[in-house]
């Protein structure tokens, strides 16, 4: 059932030996939520599970997800982890969207920011995106998409566009395009 999988979407974990997560242990935590179908993609805090009622009803809303996956991250961890949830459709829609040619592009050079909260130009008003060519970036539906055709470690627009004034309110984290695509797949598995 697509409607009732989502992908929880963990924000700065196992990197750099801080805030370890282990997969095997996430994907327990989320059993024991009463979630199934639990898998997980690589070690940087990306997992997919479905939700009974996941239509919109009770237990399906991504906010209430997130708050309650955070607070047992939390719980068993001992340290706050900014976790966001996307349903299948909202993660299909946002790779269909790509103002990008990602086809065209090495996965390393496209990367998405997903957004707790929907964005606009203005908030990022502020950047001067000739200045960064051909690095470049557009906005979705609470989502942004980075151009680096050099990849994200060498992108002076990514360290630009991830300024803490820029992302004031709101949590942001983001994935390669292969994480991204691979995040659709297994939604729609």
């Amino acid at each position: 059932m697509v409607n009732g999988r989502y992908a929880a979407l963990l924000r700065g974990i196992n990197v750099g030996g801080h805030k370890k997560v282990p997969m095997a242990r996430l994907r327990t935590l989320l059993e024991g939520l009463g979630h199934g179908g639990v898998r997980t993609h690589l070690q940087s805090g990306n997992a997919v599970f479905t939700v009974d009622g996941g239509d919109g009803g009770d237990g399906g809303d991504e906010e209430t997800l997130a708050a309650a996956i955070g607070s047992a991250i939390e719980k068993e961890f001992g340290f706050a982890v900014d976790v966001l949830v996307r349903d299948a459709a909202y993660l299909k829609a946002v790779a269909d969207a790509c103002p990008f040619p990602a086809a065209d592009l090495e996965p390393k050079q496209l990367h998405v920011t997903y957004f707790s909260v929907p964005v606009d130009e203005t908030r990022f008003a502020s950047v001067d995106r000739a200045a960064f060519l051909p690095e470049d970036f557009h906005l979705g539906d609470r989502a942004l998409y980075l151009y680096a055709p050099d990849g994200l470690g060498r992108s002076k627009l990514a360290v630009k566009l991830s300024t803490p004034a820029l992302n004031r309110g709101m949590i942001a984290t983001s994935r390669n395009w292969n994480t991204v695509t691979r995040l659709v797949e297994m939604t729609h598995d």
